[in-house]
């Protein structure tokens, strides 16, 4: 047996029933560098023009010409960043196993980092390593193409083609549009909790797990490395003892260290921040087009954020049918997917001139008026995402197809429907014109002509819905131990 204690502390990661390869358990310790790198692009590369030399660790990987024009269409300003952990024994990292230094590279740790347009909320993604997912084609790591696959684990899509062919799988599978890649090893995962003093955890209990070699008394502690590493990666000891139950204590763990690195001084002390940049770039790997200035464009439009409105999630699941140590997506995942491509900020409120006077609305409820929706946008399925919208508020809705494209969205109506389509157009931020009544229109119904300038209605859905077993950043850390 290898006598590294590093090495032998992650040996059992995998399910009782289902014996697998120690290397598994270094997922976890990926899990932690990654919450990391989505607190380094968020927040402290505000500070780079300072320690610009740390960003020349990083190193670089185009994709972009591997994905191909094929993708998703981006539908708002919010960017998103796949964080990936690689378990690669390349270099430093051939401590952690070198009998395994030959193998191709797995990714057991898979994050979507979502930055809401605005700047001011941020969500972090995971897909569990077991989710059970259609992969595409995509190119080994050698540029021979490789046949997709029906049914596979969602980490398989890493060994076989790198980032490109996660991005493919994750593209296809929820379609949403992903701007950039972060990939991270583990060598420099004790450095970096070093760097930062400690991440703040809390335990229930008195936990001496001979497994993980986590040894902690109950209540408050402040740990970092080795010690850190046994606390995320410990399974059995804490917890309910599920697979579920540890990525919970990892995204409270990632909140902890988010907010300690937002606000307890790390980001205003020099060395501080010196010693957090140069301990996690160089475990870094970024496509080509994530660039310091790009990095430095997000983390200027992410200043907003508070650690309260970083979110952490898992993508809705449940047990596979056809194997219980594997998860498929929920019903309801459809769901979540949209709200992240929809995702928006808060239209602005129209600033009048002090004195200028108001005019009566009608108010016909939502429920009394027909509508049809009619593309003018140019946008691919922009009737059907608004006609959803206005479901959503109760309007009676039909897609009426494409129109001819325009930038202005306008509100026509048959006859008898005048005060549904003022009702309707009332509701609308970008319409500047009145409604008209067009002979086109059906009597009874209002037609809305979505235009170029089309954001949303007025009271709709803003951000995204809070998910069942959400952690923030901002949370107490004993809460729920």
């Amino acid at each position: 047996m290898n006598s590294n204690p590093m090495y032998m502390e992650y040996v059992d990661d995998a399910d009782p029933e289902e014996p697998a390869p120690p290397r598994r358990g270094w997922r976890i310790l990926g899990w932690v560098c990654i919450g990391l790198s989505a607190v380094m692009v968020v927040g402290s590369l505000t500070a780079y023009g300072l320690y610009r030399q740390a960003f020349g660790n990083i190193a670089h990987e185009d994709v972009n010409a591997k994905l191909g024009p094929d993708r998703p269409e981006k539908l708002n300003e919010a960017m998103n960043i796949l964080l990936l952990g690689s378990d690669t024994r390349a270099g430093a990292n051939a401590e952690y196993g070198r009998q395994m230094k030959d193998d191709p590279p797995r990714s057991d740790t898979m994050i979507l980092l979502h930055l809401s347009p605005g700047g001011e909320q941020a969500m972090a993604i995971s897909f569990p390593r077991d989710l059970m997912v259609q992969r595409p084609e995509c190119e080994d790591r050698e540029g021979k193409p490789v046949p997709g696959s029906g049914r596979v684990q969602i980490n398989s899509a890493f060994t076989v083609g790198g980032a490109t062919c996660v991005i493919k799988t994750l593209e296809g599978m929820t379609d949403i549009r992903i701007d950039h890649f972060v990939q991270v090893d583990f060598n420099g995962f004790k450095n970096i909790t070093k760097a930062i003093g400690g991440v703040p955890v809390c335990l229930s209990k008195d936990v001496d797990d001979e497994k993980s070699g986590l040894k902690l008394t109950r209540g408050e502690h402040e740990i970092e490395g080795e010690v850190a590493l046994a606390y995320v990666r410990a399974r059995y000891s804490l917890g309910d003892g599920t697979d579920t139950s540890r990525i919970q204590r990892q995204q409270k763990f990632l909140g902890a260290l988010a907010s300690k690195v937002m606000s307890k001084g790390v980001l205003t002390n020099p060395k501080a921040l010196l010693d957090l940049l140069n301990a996690t770039t160089k475990s870094l790997t970024t496509d080509s087009e994530l660039s310091v200035t790009a990095m430095m464009d997000i983390a200027q439009g992410m200043q907003g954020l508070s650690s309260g409105k970083l979110r952490f999630v898992t993508v809705p699941n449940g047990q596979d049918p056809l194997d219980k140590n594997r998860l498929i997506l929920a019903p309801d995942a459809e769901r979540f997917f949209q709200s992240v491509r929809q995702d928006k900020k808060p239209p602005e409120e129209e600033k009048k001139p002090a004195g200028t006077p108001t005019k009566a609305t009608p108010t016909i409820p939502a429920k009394q008026i027909r509508v049809r929706v009619f593309n003018g946008s140019g946008t691919d399925g922009q009737a059907g995402r608004v006609a959803d919208s206005l479901e959503a508020q109760g309007f009676q809705v039909t897609v009426g197809g494409n129109a001819e494209r325009t930038t202005a969205t306008e509100v026509l109506y048959g006859s008898g429907a005048e005060n549904q389509a003022k009702s309707l157009a009332a509701l609308i931020p970008s319409k500047p014109a009145p409604a008209a009544q067009t002979a086109d229109a059906q009597p009874g119904v209002v037609d809305l002509v979505i235009g170029t300038d089309w954001t949303d209605l007025k009271g709709g859905q803003v951000g995204i819905p809070k998910q069942q077993g959400e952690i923030r950043a901002s949370d107490d850390i004993c809460k729920g131990t």
